[in-house]
C-alpha cells in the first residue's frame, strides 16, 4: 500500500475557509479521479515558527502505477486550482510512503 502525503501550512486568517474547501471540494475532487482508496486529513499539533496552521492530507493508493497515472493526468489541474485560490497564503510539500509493516498490541 502507498500513501501520498501532502503537508500544508496555511495562513491562520484563511485557515477555516481553506479547511472547509479542502473537505467539501478539493479532497472529493482528488478522490473522484479514481486513483485513491481513501483520504484522511490531520491537523498537526506542532508549533510553527512561521505561524499558520499545519495539516497533513494523506491519500491511500494501491500502487505506484496509480500514483504515476494521477500525476500524469490529474495532479496539474488540481494543484493549479489550489494554488490560484490560496496563492501566497500557504506552503506545501509532498512525500510518498510505502507501508512496510503493521504492528498491533
Amino acid at each position: 500500500m502507498i500513501v501520498y502525503n501532502v503537508t500544508v501550512n496555511i495562513d491562520a486568517e484563511v485557515h477555516e475557509e481553506w479547511k472547509e474547501w479542502m473537505l467539501k471540494t478539493h479532497i472529493p475532487d482528488v478522490l473522484a479521479t479514481g486513483m485513491f482508496i481513501e483520504s484522511r486529513m490531520w491537523r498537526m499539533h506542532t508549533q510553527e515558527d512561521e505561524g499558520g496552521i499545519t495539516y497533513s492530507i494523506q491519500y491511500t493508493l494501491e500502487s505506484m502505477d496509480k500514483m504515476k497515472e494521477y500525476e500524469e493526468n490529474h495532479a496539474g489541474r488540481l494543484r493549479a486550482d489550489h494554488n490560484k485560490r490560496y496563492e501566497g497564503k500557504f506552503g506545501a510539500f509532498r512525500t510518498m510512503m510505502e507501508v512496510v509493516g503493521v504492528l498491533k498490541p
